[in-house]
């Protein structure tokens, strides 16, 4: 399942393989993921803001289930549900990439070049910057309305 904030974002998603695409801004996500799984719930979460979801996600969250949390921007200090995340038995799984000790990082980052070569994949690039333009490059990330990922040249 992917949430979706817009139409574009949401045939992106399609193209990419999602079985099942939700605009969050105008839909149910809960309705429509319970509905999608038959009641049962969903397996996994990969949060882009847990703080900001958490409400939402918990009651679409399975027995069983993980949540897997790598930004946490709408409240950067949630309040940790843990009863609610102990009742269901909710792994909460949080990283940060270029924390993690080299010799993982230098698997995680195998693994993605693996699967990058692997075959054809949709990747839609919103915008470039050079080196020297890095702080525009954040601009254009934190401004929220990107379609694809922002690039750093640091060859240019």
């Amino acid at each position: 399942m992917k949430r979706s904030s817009s139409a574009m974002k949401g045939e992106q998603a399609r193209r990419a393989g999602a079985d099942l695409v939700v605009n969050y801004r105008d839909e149910d996500v809960v309705a429509k993921a319970m509905a999608f799984t038959g009641g049962r719930g969903v397996d996994r979460v990969v949060d882009v803001d847990f703080g900001g979801n958490i409400a939402t996600t918990l009651k679409l969250m399975a027995m069983n289930s993980t949540i897997a949390v790598y930004a946490t921007n709408g409240n950067r200090t949630p309040v940790v549900p843990m009863r609610e995340l102990m009742e269901k038995c909710i792994a909460l799984r949080s990283l940060v990439l270029f924390a993690l000790p080299p010799a993982l990082l230098a698997a995680a980052q195998a693994d993605i070049t693996k699967w990058l070569t692997a075959g054809p994949r949709l990747h839609h690039v919103a915008a470039q910057f050079a080196l020297s333009d890095t702080a525009q490059a954040h601009l254009a990330v934190e401004k929220g309305d990107k379609l694809g990922t922002v690039i750093v040249d640091c060859a240019r």
